[in-house]
């Protein structure tokens, strides 16, 4: 079977935007939680909270293998198992190896991201094994064989009329777009595959070292009944996603809750961190904590990034971003989208790859102010333009577009040149003459520059720079010598 190759970053970018759906989601989605979680941060009682949360987030990192030994200890000493995975394939062979010794034939799931950067659903399903999803968001993904679109929301860009339509088909309903009908119908189908699942899989918001716990947030019940019900349960979390202390659990949490969904916590908190008593009948009998690393050690190590692994998967700098708010998450067709996309996923999966995402955002801002742990997401998008423009051995980055070096070097030479930038404007006054409209405006251009008329019209050269109408007006006629003198003495 031939593997479809995904659309360009421009092609996507331009299916989305032509989507009058997916325009009116993202909207609703921008007006309601970007202006929600700004209006939170400006409001709290607590300022400090954010700056605090971050430091402690840095320092953690600073002693990151002190921490994740501890957390280790404390897991095991709960009778859980620790499992340190270098890479995606460590992860995925020893939950597979975790999954034939129980005899496992379904696995339910939990929400999680990084089961997604790893691809262990494919893996799983390779090896015989039932992978069903229970967040009812990637559920609606998983039935339409689609992929997901925001870190939080994972199907913003199908509306109730298309998921009455793919429930129809795939649930042997009947047509209803009606949002309670189709919730009761998800959870029917989904109450029996985790009756008799052998196995639960989920993610990891956040690790306690001093507790050995991990906790999972979410506004459904179906990720307690994944994490309980099935009698082994194995938890992916990415090594950077361990906190120190209880305390610096509850800020960080607070700060999650808020960020993701404006609220001051989500519905269900639940907390894991080994196998139930004997005598319980609820809770696994087998629990597995792998801690993955896939990259991170690197950013890790690097001062110019290491803070990216501060970000607690909120969401919020894509409620905010004027380009995910116009393309959607498909567009970036990687695991993770938005702003934290464009710079994790050049870092995890290689720049040169994802060349596209770290160049595609605009540098305005918006998602350092409303990050809830103030990462400054745009100092880092223009580091990795950097390396595109120049190449980087460190990161194995070779330069992006050498045609597009020699244009800015040529531009270089040009501006440090008065004679020669006069001269091409002359040139460029002479040579957009066919180009400029009845309305004095230029609609279209030709070659590399047709973009930028795309969308807009664009002023030509004016016939006089500011320069010469300045001379004119005001030096031409200025006195000069003795007489200039007398006069301003005077």
């Amino acid at each position: 079977m031939s593997k479809t190759t995904p659309p360009s970053y421009r092609t996507a970018a331009a299916a989305g935007i032509a989507s009058p759906c997916l325009q009116k989601s993202l909207h609703g989605l921008q007006d309601r939680f970007g202006k929600g979680a700004m209006e939170i941060w400006a409001t709290m009682d607590d300022q400090e909270m954010r700056h605090r949360v971050k430091e402690a987030r840095m320092n953690t990192f600073a002693h990151l293998d002190i921490i994740l030994a501890e957390l280790a200890q404390n897991v095991r000493a709960r009778g859980g198992q620790v499992h340190f995975a270098a890479t995606a394939q460590d992860a995925i062979d020893y939950t597979l190896a975790v999954a034939k010794r129980n005899k496992v034939k379904r696995v339910v799931k939990g929400k999680s991201m990084i089961s997604a950067e790893i691809n262990i659903d494919q893996a799983l399903e390779a090896a015989g094994i039932e992978v069903v999803e229970t967040d009812l968001g990637e559920y609606i993904i998983q039935l339409a064989g689609d992929k997901p679109s925001h870190i939080i929301a994972p199907c913003i860009h199908l509306d109730r009329n298309q998921i009455g339509a793919l429930f129809a088909d795939k649930l042997g309903i009947d047509y209803s777009n009606d949002p309670p009908t189709l919730t009761m119908a998800a959870r029917k189908t989904l109450r029996e595959k985790m009756l008799d699942a052998e196995m639960g899989l989920t993610g990891c918001n956040l690790a306690c070292a001093e507790t050995g716990h991990i906790s999972l947030v979410s506004n459904e019940g179906n990720i307690r009944m994944a994490t309980t019900m099935p009698p082994t349960l194995v938890a992916l979390m990415g090594m950077e996603r361990v906190v120190a202390t209880l305390d610096e659990h509850r800020e960080a949490l607070h700060l999650l809750t808020r960020g993701a969904a404006l609220q001051k916590l989500s519905t269900y908190v639940s907390f894991l961190g080994g196998p139930t008593s004997a005598d319980d009948p609820d809770g696994p009998k087998e629990f597995h904590l792998v801690i993955i690393d896939n990259g991170r050690s690197k950013i890790l190590a690097d001062p110019e990034f290491r803070e990216v692994l501060a970000c607690i998967r909120c969401g919020a700098c894509l409620n905010i971003c004027p380009v995910y708010g116009k393309i959607g998450g498909h567009a970036y067709n990687s695991t993770y989208c938005g702003p934290i996309g464009a710079v994790v996923m050049p870092l995890l999966d290689g720049v040169n790859k994802h060349a596209d995402l770290c160049k595609g955002e605009t540098l305005c801002g918006a998602c350092k102010d409303i990050c809830p742990v103030e990462n400054d997401l745009p100092r880092m998008l223009s580091a990795l333009r950097h390396k595109l423009a120049y190449g980087n051995d460190r990161w194995n980055t070779k330069q992006h577009d050498p045609a597009e070096a020699y244009i800015f070097s040529f531009w270089k030479l040009l501006i440090s040149s008065p004679f020669l930038y006069r001269s091409l404007l002359r040139l460029g006054r002479l040579f957009q003459r066919p180009f400029v409209k009845k309305n004095k405006m230029i609609s279209k251009m030709a070659g590399l520059a047709g973009g930028w008329t795309t969308e807009r019209d664009l002023p030509p050269l004016a016939r006089r720079t500011f320069t010469e109408l300045w001379k004119e007006k005001y030096l031409a006629n200025r006195p000069t010598g003795t007489e200039g003198q007398k006069k301003e003495e005077s």
